[in-house]
């Protein structure tokens, strides 16, 4: 009988060149393995690395029809399975997801937790090609998927406000890439090109792979070497770019559209990132500020002077970003920037309140120690600790938000400064 988790310790060797990462839980009833492939975010990459995640879940050398994969899926008790990529700092990370019930759990005995390591496999190392390309059907097909992506975005005015305060406040820095890729890359893109780039990424980026559930290391470790036969260099270290940059002016970017709520985003540079000693302090910051339904912004902006529909901020810690949004009635902008630049003056003055800082810590723990409840959650977890070269341990996280005191948030505050005001307005009233 394996031991509850009551910490996130996952068993981490080197197999097949790549990082592989085992926790034995009897918590869940599935078992979950989530594969990373690292790429530097770049012009160059960006749509590439996006659009082999969407070919790549189409087909493989076994299930060369997608209906073919997806009747495999099903007939593994209804696997979960997919491939995406998400942004980390400076990173794009091709992710494979997979999840199957655990086989202890059937009434029938089915090896399901290597036929799911096959399946990953399959994906990574017997990919379907056609003459050393990938399909031209698939990659026609997802090439106009894709750029139908991109280009809805602007159709959900969140998420496309808040890409355009990153593109302003960062530009010149690959961050300000969307992980999604550009329209203009797709037609210069063939299945050829893209299977050569899937070989060069597969062959030397950095990889990790997580295990989680009720499994034996061993096992996991026996069919990953029999199904994952990669043929890996010695992973290089991506060349990123600086995590922090100090704010030379205070930008102010207006955007008009046809909108009925205006949406207003602040971008802040924080100075901090995870692997910093101040990132639990950063991390109490951004909750009294502005993460959660107690915080100043929601107080101050929202309920008292009603200024917005919603006020919250966010971190994107691998960057030292926080990015402050509302939804405002564009009569209001003015009073909103000066409301909320009123909270950014009261956090570095250290107005806090006790019970401010014992709730947000409450919250903050909270939060932290559900994601033992959670097999993503600690995968996350573990994964933040190895992009930016700081493993913490959950309790010394959490160690870390008990004992940082209102001194110092305001030392955190004090390095926080405004860099880009964004609005997005409707095409009506004064410019």
């Amino acid at each position: 009988m394996k031991a509850q988790t009551s910490e996130i310790a996952f068993q981490s060797s080197q197999m097949n060149g790549m990082n592989v990462h085992i926790l034995p839980t009897a918590k869940f009833k599935t078992t979950t393995i989530v594969t990373m492939i690292e790429q530097a975010l770049s012009e160059e990459h960006v749509t590439k690395t996006a659009l082999l995640a969407n070919v790549m879940k189409r087909a493989s050398a076994r299930f060369p029809e997608t209906k073919l994969l997806r009747a495999h899926l099903d007939f593994l008790y209804g696997a979960i399975f997919d491939v995406d990529v998400m942004k980390k700092g400076e990173r794009q990370i091709l992710q494979i997801y997979m999840e199957v019930p655990n086989e202890k759990y059937l009434s029938k005995e089915d090896a399901l937790l290597e036929q799911a390591i096959q399946f990953v496999g399959d994906m990574l190392v017997r990919p379907y090609v056609q003459n050393n390309a990938f399909a031209e059907k698939y990659v026609t097909q997802e090439k106009e998927a894709l750029r139908k992506r991109i280009e809805s975005l602007i159709d959900d005015k969140m998420k496309y406000a808040n890409q355009r305060v990153t593109e302003e406040m960062c530009k010149g820095e690959p961050f300000s890439l969307l992980v999604q890729g550009r329209v203009q890359d797709l037609p210069a893109i063939t299945g050829q090109e893209l299977y050569r780039y899937f070989q060069e990424i597969t062959t030397t980026n950095p990889i990790n792979m997580f295990v989680v559930g009720d499994v034996e290391p061993q096992t996991v470790a026996d069919a990953i070497r029999t199904h994952i036969p990669l043929a890996r260099k010695a992973a290089g270290e991506l060349q990123l770019g600086g995590a922090t940059k100090q704010v030379a002016e205070e930008k102010e970017v207006v955007d008009r559209l046809d909108v009925n709520q205006a949406k207003l985003n602040i971008g802040c540079r924080t100075q901090v990132t995870y692997k910093d000693d101040d990132y639990p302090a950063l991390l109490l910051y951004n909750g009294i500020l502005g993460g959660f339904p107690h915080s100043k912004l929601f107080v101050n902006v929202r309920e008292k002077e009603s200024l917005a529909y919603y006020a919250v901020s966010r971190l994107e810690s691998h960057k030292g970003i926080m990015m402050i949004m509302s939804g405002i009635d564009v009569g209001k902008y003015k009073r909103a920037v000066e409301i909320i630049k009123e909270q950014l003056e009261q956090m570095r003055a250290g107005n806090i309140s006790e019970e401010e800082l014992t709730q947000t810590r409450a919250t903050l723990s909270n939060q932290f120690r559900e994601l033992l409840d959670s097999a993503r959650g600690m995968i996350d977890f573990t994964y933040n600790g190895v992009i930016s070269g700081r493993k913490r341990k959950l309790d010394e996280l959490l160690a870390g938000i008990e004992q940082a005191g209102i001194e110092d948030i305001k030392r955190v505050a004090n390095k926080v400064a405004i860099d880009t005001i964004y609005l997005l307005r409707d095409k009506k009233g004064e410019a």
